[in-house]
């Protein structure tokens, strides 16, 4: 009997380029984007992967969309990029507490499986609007916003895995993998970020999807009330594994060859630049060259969350380093698919590339004149502490105190913001209506 195969890429996906991060935002189309949104083939943005590595900033989408379009303060598409921000408002006043059930859901922590289950890790759980959604994950990298709700929820409530194991599996394949928004959401769908579990059913699906993710006759072909006395029962609903199904794409912390490291540290071994296909380097003799290329220089660092073009203020001979935090990724490894997105555009951006820890790290630019990188709490923490971080754009004004709610935080960001200048990160970034030019000391976008 064949074995479970590959899931098919489609064409487009998500070039891992400036120019390519430009062309989707200006085929961003806000109003058709609010209304079509919830379904599967509507007008979404797909600019997540770029946001989250740093290709694109908040304030950037909102200023080139808004020069083409007018919006209001309130419009949908203002409010959803808020939700990014509001994910790590949270993010930063809980740290790692966002690992942890923020508060109870329907089910102690304890009633639910530490693993998701091997039959929807290869697309053959038998509930097709489940299977459409896996497969789509691995051959893309990305899903729609209401796919992923309909994973989790299954997952979660149906299937009964800890939220955190479903958050982990799914963040490890995703592209655009942002560690708030996508752990947060899932509390959100579990219950134990909201008041309330999400739950979802077949005529759901069948009134936001095409044809072929419908699921009558499966579980979740059923009412509400039905779902809601499920997500309570500390019984998972009996697996219906069905298909063919896909191989689940593995997970590693190496770049692959197209980072073409000068150093490779604490990776897998001697052996793992040979199974990459890249030559063995002397550890030693690596060490010493990178001390000694960015000695007395001015250092751009670049790494996975930071990808864009460098700052047009750095000194014309600022060395541009390529940073792969081994450490970090390490603990929460990415799919091949990630690694290339984010290992082609920095060898694109590069004329040095590491593959080391973050104390390697300090210890190798000691050297340099001064080292500057955009910061993401991602690397908190495993930043060497000489390394200046430029904190990264604010779309709203910060808010220092912590926010129990979405609407809560909604509120006090918006309190007294009439017009979208009135943003502390769009005021900027605006073009002047008379000379089509951002405001003095801002940046076009």
């Amino acid at each position: 009997m064949p074995g479970p195969r590959r899931a098919d890429r489609p064409d487009g996906g998500f070039p891992p380029t400036p120019q390519a991060a430009c062309d989707r935002l200006a085929a961003v189309r806000p109003d058709a984007y609010a209304r079509t949104r919830n379904a599967l083939d509507g007008a979404v943005t797909r600019l997540s992967p770029y946001l989250t590595h740093g290709l694109l900033e908040l304030p950037e989408v909102l200023a080139a969309v808004a020069a083409r379009h007018p919006l209001g303060v309130q419009h949908k598409f203002v409010y959803e990029l808020g939700w990014r921000e509001y994910f790590h408002h949270v993010w930063a006043h809980r740290g790692d507490g966002i690992l942890q059930s923020l508060h109870a859901g329907p089910l102690p922590d304890a009633a639910y499986a530490a693993e998701v289950p091997t039959d929807v890790r290869e697309a053959r759980s038998g509930v097709p609007v489940i299977d459409q959604a896996v497969r789509g994950l691995y051959a893309e990298g990305w899903l729609h916003n209401h796919a992923r709700m309909w994973l989790a929820s299954y997952l979660v409530h149906l299937r009964k895995v800890h939220w955190r194991a479903g958050a982990d599996w799914l963040w490890g394949h995703l592209l655009d993998g942002d560690l708030a928004s996508n752990h947060l959401s899932w509390q959100w769908v579990a219950g134990t970020g909201s008041h309330q579990p999400y739950l979802f059913n077949a005529g759901n699906v069948a009134r936001h999807a095409p044809p072929h993710w419908h699921s009558p006759g499966s579980v979740l072909d059923t009412s509400y009330e039905a779902l809601d006395a499920l997500a309570r029962d500390p019984l998972a609903v009996p697996a219906t594994p069905a298909g063919e199904g896909v191989d689940e794409p593995g997970r590693d912390a190496a770049p692959g060859p197209s980072f073409a490291a000068q150093l490779e540290q604490g990776l897998a071994g001697p052996g793992a630049a040979a199974a990459r296909g890249t030559p063995p380097v002397d550890p030693a003799a690596a060490l010493a060259a990178a001390a000694d290329a960015v000695r007395g220089r001015e250092v751009w660092l670049a790494h996975p969350w930071a990808l864009g073009d460098p700052p047009a203020d750095l000194a014309p001979d600022t060395l541009v380093l390529a940073w792969w935090p081994v450490d970090v990724l390490s603990a929460r490894p990415w799919s091949a698919a990630r690694r290339d997105f984010a290992a082609t555009r920095l060898a694109a951006l590069s004329t040095q590339r590491w593959a080391c820890d973050g104390a390697t790290l300090g210890r190798l630019l000691a050297g340099a004149r001064r080292v500057r990188t955009r910061g993401d709490p991602q690397l908190a923490g495993r930043l060497p502490a000489s390394v200046q971080a430029r904190p990264v754009p604010r779309l709203f004004a910060a808010v220092e105190r912590p926010c129990p709610s979405f609407s809560a935080w909604w509120r006090r960001v918006t309190r007294g913001v009439h017009a979208l200048d009135d943003l502390p990160g769009l005021a900027a970034r605006l073009p002047d209506a008379a000379t089509g030019r951002p405001a003095p000391g801002g940046s076009a976008p």
